[in-house]
């Protein structure tokens, strides 16, 4: 299973106050995004370099709800703006499952505008090591999110992972374990990132 790191999605009770929050941290505007009408939610986005980006992500208060839970766990979601899910891009979405913990979701086809990717989404919107397995993307065609992101100067240094059970999530990122800015620590379940901006590195989480 090869995976590589997509985005980071950081939670937010409100898209305006999670915006708020990361600008204030980062010392950078985020651009507009979109809304994601089948899992009813909405975010804003901040390139952290080719091919990666960071979103602030929130439930749309004006989309219809949908049927099943929101991905990212984001029904449960309640406190200040912080990341709670990273996501890694794969080539192939049933492999990346194939290889995945129990849990890690089922392929949905998602589009807005002329993107268009594939998710594993949990049934229940919770993915394996309390949210700390990424979720799995693979992206279809050629337009990619990221490739249209002004460069903000921003760049992701670390993402720490902090977990009770961190040997069992070492072994279950397999190759993933081996990127240099990931650290998998042992200790009750957070997410943080270390993200360099043209004032100095900032930390989320």
């Amino acid at each position: 299973m090869t995976l590589r790191f997509d985005h980071l999605a950081v939670a937010a009770e409100t898209l305006r106050d999670g915006a708020a929050a990361v600008e204030a941290a980062l010392g950078v505007p985020l651009e507009p995004g979109g809304q994601h009408a089948r899992m009813g939610t909405h975010n804003r986005l901040l390139s952290l370099g080719p091919g990666e980006y960071l979103e602030v992500i929130a439930i749309d208060p004006d989309a219809r709800a949908p049927a099943t839970p929101r991905w990212f766990d984001l029904d449960r979601f309640s406190g200040p703006p912080r990341p709670v899910v990273w996501i890694a891009g794969c080539d192939d979405l049933e492999a990346a499952l194939s290889a995945a913990p129990s849990g890690a979701g089922r392929p949905v086809d998602f589009a807005r505008g002329d993107l268009r990717w594939r998710m594993a989404v949990p049934d229940d919107g919770r993915l394996p090591f309390d949210n700390l397995f990424p979720a799995l993307t693979e992206w279809q065609g050629t337009a990619r999110a990221a490739a249209r992101l002004p460069d903000r100067g921003c760049r992701l240094e670390a993402l720490v992972l902090s977990h009770p059970e961190a040997d069992a999530l070492r072994r279950a990122l397999g190759q993933l374990a081996d990127e240099t800015r990931l650290r998998i620590l042992r200790g009750a379940p957070s997410l943080s990132a270390r993200i360099r901006t043209p004032e100095g590195v900032r930390d989320l989480g």
